[in-house]
């Protein structure tokens, strides 16, 4: 299908001569030349993170000419990013990430207008904050902003450009009702329970796949703005890396969406984190990383389990605690005390929560999930501990 341009036919920005000559390769495509190149610089383009998707998406639209790229992210460089988060360098390390990224894309092309946003997207502020673009990239990592920017860039007539990795695999797609395609709910109308997908931190990636998606994404939203080439609009594009396999699904808009549909029954914000998380019926007892710190100061008997991987058992870990990797509690469960009270804990708790309902399923009893994990250990109790 034909795109259809998301920027006005009014009278555009005329291109200065240094600008003639900085696109002047994609100036001399036919289907972009000095008009698309105007229509670039009068776009706006919202970047929702400026993460493993949000750097790659932004570095090209910069380089592209979109006149104006905004970026919310409300979190510091981590060493841990840089793998995969090329917007930043080392030396951004505890810097703000709207810093380095306004910094890096200047870096690029000083013709630009940054507009940075230090917080996080949330029902409070994502009306105001996509109204004001053309186009919304959605580079963020969790399923609470995946909803709230859908449903916003829904009521907003904005189009949604989505893309989400998961280790070697990532997906893509143009979400926009008001072009006649469906919204993020039609895919997704509930959000599958929070264990079922396990962050980056969790599963790993590997930083090439979400640079592909963010360029996917980039592209989408350049072909947008110029008005030319087949969209994603009503396509699923999913990418496996590994054997580098394209495939394509077809996906339609629901009429009976709650955001889109005929008769939408949701036409303002929610409560996503709710939303989101409403579907985790299977809680498992558990306990604080301050609360657990004070039993082992007062000298309580209690065993450790770290069902993490050895590389992360090596990066940080709990002293006393005792390893037994996820993949290996089956074949090891004579370890495990059944009797003695057991924390069993890894990075964020999500994996630990799983493997405390197995072993539930096997007979075993006083099992507490280390609440947070090591994440949580590191801010509550020993901020000396690495974070990976």
């Amino acid at each position: 299908m034909m795109n259809k341009g998301v920027v006005g036919e009014e009278q555009f920005t005329q291109l200065s001569q240094d600008e003639l000559l900085r696109y002047s390769r994609q100036i001399n495509l036919a289907q972009v030349g000095e008009e698309g190149q105007r229509r670039l610089k009068q776009a706006q383009v919202l970047c929702i993170g400026a993460g493993g998707l949000g750097s790659p998406a932004a570095l090209y639209l910069a380089a592209a000419g979109v006149g104006t790229i905004g970026i919310v992210d409300q979190d510091t460089v981590d060493l841990s990013n840089l793998h995969r988060q090329i917007l930043h360098g080392t030396s951004d390390v505890g810097s703000e990430k709207t810093d380095s990224a306004r910094a890096r894309l200047l870096a690029i092309n000083p013709t630009l207008a940054i507009e940075t946003y230090t917080t996080r997207l949330s029902a409070s502020n994502a009306n105001e904050l996509i109204c004001d673009y053309d186009i919304v990239v959605d580079g963020s990592d969790n399923l609470p902003t995946r909803y709230l920017s859908s449903d916003v860039c829904v009521w907003e007539k904005k189009p949604n450009i989505y893309g989400s990795v998961h280790q070697f695999e990532g997906q893509a797609s143009l979400f926009a009702p008001h072009l006649g395609g469906p919204c993020y709910r039609c895919l997704f109308p509930e959000p599958p329970p929070p264990q079922a997908i396990p962050s980056c931190a969790e599963a790993g990636v590997l930083g090439v796949v979400p640079g592909l998606i963010g360029l996917i994404q980039a592209l989408e939203a350049i072909k947008l703005i110029i008005n030319k080439g087949d969209n994603l609009l009503g396509r699923l594009l999913h990418v496996d890396a590994l054997s580098l396999r394209f495939r394509e699904f077809k996906i339609r808009r629901d009429p009976n969406c709650p955001v889109c549909g005929d008769s939408p029954t949701i036409t303002e914000p929610i409560d996503y984190e709710q939303f989101c998380n409403r579907g985790n019926g299977s809680k498992v007892p558990g306990i604080s990383a301050r609360k657990l710190h004070e039993m082992i100061s007062g000298g309580k008997k209690v065993a450790l389990v770290d069902v993490r991987e050895p590389c992360e058992f090596e990066m940080a870990r709990i002293p006393n605690s005792q390893l037994i990797p996820l993949g290996t509690i089956p074949e090891r469960l004579a370890e495990i005390p059944r009797t003695k009270t057991t924390v069993v804990m890894c990075k964020t708790g999500v994996r630990s929560a799983r493997v405390i309902e197995f072993l539930r399923g096997q007979g075993f009893e006083n099992l507490l999930n280390l609440e947070g994990g090591l994440d949580a250990w590191r801010e509550e109790v020993d901020p000396t501990m690495c974070k990976y």
